[in-house]
């Protein structure tokens, strides 16, 4: 989700503002997924890099989060959307935690849409991780390293029991994934679009889904 920053200076405003707006887009996207058909949506809200940006505009990042978690999970439970949110927490404030933790116990058992936000997430840090694990596990004789493959460390995974991704979208018209579900997103089809996120909506989302409906999946495979 990438462009608040420049969407707020292009209309003069503070970036604070393109992330409110951001916000938004975000709350137009999660009500209209699963109406078009959509099962799993992961929203890349904070990254492990953007600690990084000025305190100010993490202040106000951590912030609308706080707003967000407050006042959007209710409407959430009520439309049958379950909230999971993968990332270190370790580094979110305390209070966060917490609204993270009863968000989770809410909306544990709806299954319109499940709802993953990485916050504090890299995709990079996700698997050292998942390879640390299995690491500490082989030393202490509870796996044999022969026995390690891409189904037994996927479940190491932050997203362990949620399907790889189908199709990434990436906004603003950058073109990398910026280490966001590096594993994961292996046989994703990716879409690039020039809209700033501010200014993503249903129909840009429905139009992502007739590409990918156009791709021919072939994952490695020689074209049928």
């Amino acid at each position: 989700m990438d462009g608040n920053g420049r969407w707020a200076k292009s209309h003069g405003l503070p970036r604070v503002e393109g992330h409110r707006r951001g916000v938004e887009a975000a709350r137009k996207v999660v009500r209209a997924a699963p109406d078009l058909g959509i099962s799993y949506l992961t929203l890349f809200g904070f990254s492990s890099e953007n600690w990084r940006r000025p305190d100010a505009e993490v202040h106000d990042l951590m912030g609308l989060l706080r707003l967000y978690l407050r006042n959007e999970v209710a409407a959430l439970h009520k439309n049958g959307a379950r909230l999971r949110v993968i990332g270190d927490r370790n580094r979110l404030a305390k209070d966060i935690r917490q609204l993270i933790e009863s968000a989770e116990e809410l909306t544990a058992g709806n299954t319109r849409l499940q709802l993953m936000i990485a916050l504090s997430y890299g995709g990079r840090a996700d698997i050292v991780c998942a390879a640390r694990e299995l690491a500490e596990a082989a030393r202490a004789g509870r796996i044999d390293p022969c026995d390690i493959d891409e189904t037994v460390f996927e479940r190491e995974l932050l997203t362990a029991d949620i399907p790889d991704p189908d199709l990434l979208i990436r906004t603003s018209g950058e073109m990398r994934i910026s280490n966001f579900l590096l594993w994961q997103s292996a046989y994703s089809e990716i879409i690039f679009t020039d809209r700033l996120w501010p200014d993503f909506g249903r129909s840009d989302l429905e139009q992502a889904i007739e590409e990918f409906h156009r791709r021919e999946r072939r994952y490695g495979a020689s074209s049928g």
